[in-house]
């Protein structure tokens, strides 16, 4: 590359696009300094544009972040801006009369993501964000690598190797990734985008069922372990020949939520307690215990060699109905995690309200319900019904606003 290119760009919007790279992949600029053989005060240079960078250097940071060169001297500037960013991805995955819809899903996402970045800066805090570094996956096979990184982010987070049943609240507590389950064009199953400004963020269709929603949590979420930079729109039936990155998001989903350690263990263990004669029922509360789907759970052992191949379509064949049979097991369904907002947005919501910083058309505007709907969230978040001995019904203060650790110096 020729020096004279990097000279094309302004020092400070180079600085800019290596610090956010940089940040993404979790490294440190002394940690950047040393693979570089430079002081850190160097990095910090670069990154404030103080000083401009050469060919060589951009390069070897270039190759350090797992980015190419163009997205560094591009002459486009970043944008946070989701439309332009899913622009393509809108135009090439959907049919024309969908577009619409699916652009204007699209900004309701960005104004969800920037409302919940508004309400940290009222309340003055921020998503913690506990990032891994982009795992490389290249030139592995989608499922053997989905396999590893599965593996990985459940020991990172751990989870171990039982039900992920929390996906969401794991998501966002323990990742930083802001979930929405907003309602999306039917064919839609989920969306993802990473700005360095919002983070990661996630929308899965609402539309969907409880199971189908968590696969498209854990799908999303394998895009962003991977390709953190390129905005995602999942769409269901649109592939004759399926792209590597969506073979591996798949292959992820399946891992991370039927994690082959676990599942094997679990499934020799019904096995044992029936002498081996598994019925559709075992498999039915197996799908259960993991919270997914009855043909999740079969295809996902059919892949484990734990059940003859094309089982689940010979039982679907047959004309099996999962929620018949859910019913006569008596598999109570799990409880709802699916509302639009997370916990944590409705708190600072309530919070800010509560402190005066929004007024109430503020705060039903802000929460996407009526003036009356957003009372009773105040209501529900800081006063809580409950029964007392003698029957009678009381609500408990809660004061979301003050401080329960003052640190002393």
């Amino acid at each position: 590359m020729q020096q004279h290119v990097v000279e094309t760009i302004d020092p400070t919007v180079l600085g800019r696009r290596l610090q956010e790279a940089r940040k993404a992949r979790g490294f440190t600029q002394q940690e950047v300094a040393t693979s570089l053989a430079v002081a850190r005060t160097t990095i910090t240079a670069l990154e404030k544009g103080d000083r401009r960078t050469r060919s060589d250097e951009l390069i070897q940071m270039a190759r350090l972040y797992g980015r190419p060169v163009s997205d560094f001297v591009g002459q486009k500037e970043p944008t946070s801006d989701f439309t332009a960013q899913f622009r393509a991805v809108v135009s090439s995955a959907s049919l024309p009369q969908d577009q619409k819809e699916l652009e204007q899903a699209v900004q309701e996402f960005q104004h969800l993501c920037e409302d919940y970045l508004y309400l940290e800066s009222l309340n003055g805090t921020s998503l913690r964000r506990n990032y891994p570094s982009q795992y490389l996956i290249d030139r592995i096979a989608p499922e053997d690598a989905a396999e590893d990184v599965a593996w990985s982010e459940r020991n990172r987070l751990g989870l171990g190797d039982g039900p992920a049943l929390h996906l969401r609240e794991t998501l966002e507590n323990d990742v930083g990734v802001r979930v929405f389950s907003t309602e999306l064009p039917s064919r839609v199953a989920g969306i993802f985008s990473y700005t360095e400004e919002l983070g990661g963020c996630i929308a899965v269709n609402a539309r969907h069922p409880d199971e189908r929603r968590r696969w498209s949590m854990a799908h999303e979420y394998g895009h962003f372990l991977t390709s953190r930079f390129q905005s995602e729109i999942s769409m269901l039936g649109v592939y004759r020949r399926v792209p590597a990155s969506e073979r591996f998001a798949d292959a992820f989903a399946r891992c991370m939520l039927m994690p082959s350690t676990g599942l094997r263990r679990k499934f020799n263990e019904l096995s044992r307690a029936v002498d081996g004669k598994i019925t559709a029922a075992e498999i039915c509360r197996l799908a259960h215990h993991y919270f997914v789907s009855v043909e999740a759970m079969m295809l996902r052992l059919e892949e484990l060699r734990l059940l003859p191949p094309g089982t689940w379509d010979r039982l679907r064949d047959r004309g099996f109905k999962v929620q018949e049979a859910r019913t006569q097991l008596g598999l109570i369904p799990r409880p709802k995690c699916d509302g639009l907002l997370p916990l944590r947005y409705l708190l600072l919501a309530v919070r800010a309200y509560e402190d005066g910083n929004l007024t109430e058309g503020e705060l039903a505007r802000l929460l996407r319900v009526d003036r009356v709907s957003a009372r009773r969230t105040v209501q529900n978040l800081t006063h809580p019904i409950y029964l007392l001995d003698e029957g009678e019904v009381a609500s408990l203060s809660i004061d979301l606003a003050s401080t329960i650790i003052e640190k002393r110096f």
